[in-house]
């Protein structure tokens, strides 16, 4: 915060001086304009200060004032936590030469090999942190339907086993990347669990075109990309609905893109907090604010982010509501059926 206050102090200062130049250039252009009316100087007095204003306001908004605001919104993004991308501190006017060679220094470390690899162990660490004991887990979850059987209550150990396969994906698989069809057999076993809360209130449905069911299958998606969205849809959407609720999935592509669409026919939302959400999600890497979490903003802003960070900035997800009509979030990727045709590899573990 500290360095974000001397930043607005400085741009204080700038604006003030720019002001006062501006103010002067004005009062000069007017006096002679007085001046020239009442006959007591010449028009081409009028017109040289007249430019040298026009002048002014232009080398001020596109040599001063948009590369300024490019400068702080980059150094913003900084201290929010996200990393420069390259380049944006060459398209940036910065505040002296030191400034210019310490941005250069960043944008070098940032993306130097040695960090790469510092976010990779991170990564694994804590993929690592989150496997602690799971065969405990699971071994008290088969417990558990082994007690269920045992007693004849089948329901109760359909959904154990459903259970410990959900915990499964989620906790063991650790690669950043996965085919489609395993997101789905996710939201599937995900889905099964909520059905023996919600019974047939709940309905999901799975669409596409036949013709392009494998390379729908085997295009490469992040790791709970599906799931989190889909659950977020009943939270937020059905369950808060009065009678049965649907839930869809659809899967379009285009010439090089797949486009995915989870839609319910919820309770939607405001135009307020739809805007305020699409413009958390449209900020792209520099978001990491959470929105309400009440309102189901921090599972979307966290599969954006991901999204954006494997694929670029060119892909992600968009949301589009009515209230008392429901709720549609659009995501968009790169059809790809192999990790090595990644545009950001290095991210991957």
């Amino acid at each position: 915060m500290k360095e974000r206050r001397n930043i607005r102090y400085i741009s204080g200062r700038i604006w003030w001086m720019g002001m006062a130049v501006l103010a002067l250039l004005v009062i000069l252009t007017v006096t002679q304009a007085v001046l020239f009316f009442q006959g007591q100087g010449p028009i081409w007095n009028v017109l040289l200060t007249a430019a040298v204003l026009i002048g002014y306001l232009i080398a001020a908004v596109f040599w001063i004032s948009r590369p300024y605001q490019q400068a702080e919104k980059t150094m913003e993004r900084f201290l929010e936590g996200y990393m420069v991308m390259a380049g944006d501190g060459a398209r940036a006017a910065l505040l002296t030469p030191t400034t210019a060679e310490e941005m250069k220094f960043m944008e070098h470390f940032l993306h130097s090999p040695q960090m790469m690899d510092l976010n990779k162990r991170q990564a694994q660490y804590l993929a690592l942190q989150n496997q602690i004991n799971p065969h405990f887990l699971y071994n008290t979850l088969e417990s558990i339907r082994g007690e269920a059987l045992i007693a004849g209550l089948d329901g109760v150990a359909d959904m154990t086993e459903a259970l410990a396969k959900f915990f499964r994906y989620t906790i063991t698989k650790v690669e950043n990347l996965v085919s489609v069809e395993e997101e789905l057999d996710n939201c599937e076993t995900y889905f099964g669990i909520q059905k023996y809360r919600f019974g047939d209130r709940l309905n999901l449905h799975i669409e596409y075109d036949p013709k392009e069911y494998e390379k729908i299958m085997n295009c490469r998606i992040p790791k709970l990309t599906l799931q989190p969205i889909l659950e977020n849809s009943i939270i937020h959407g059905t369950e808060l609905k009065i009678g049965a609720g649907n839930l869809y999935i659809r899967f379009a592509c285009t010439q090089d893109r797949l486009i995915i669409c989870i839609s319910d026919d919820g309770v939607g939302m405001d135009e307020e907090t739809l805007a305020a959400l699409n413009r958390k999600l449209g900020r792209g890497n520099d978001s990491f604010g959470s929105p309400d979490e009440k309102k189901g903003g921090i599972a979307l802003v966290n599969v954006n982010n991901r999204i954006h960070l494997i694929f670029g900035d060119e892909y992600g997800m968009h949301v589009y509501s009515v209230q008392q009509r429901g709720t549609d979030v659009e995501i968009t990727i790169p059809i790809t059926a192999n990790d090595r045709d990644v545009k950001n590899r290095s991210v991957l573990s």
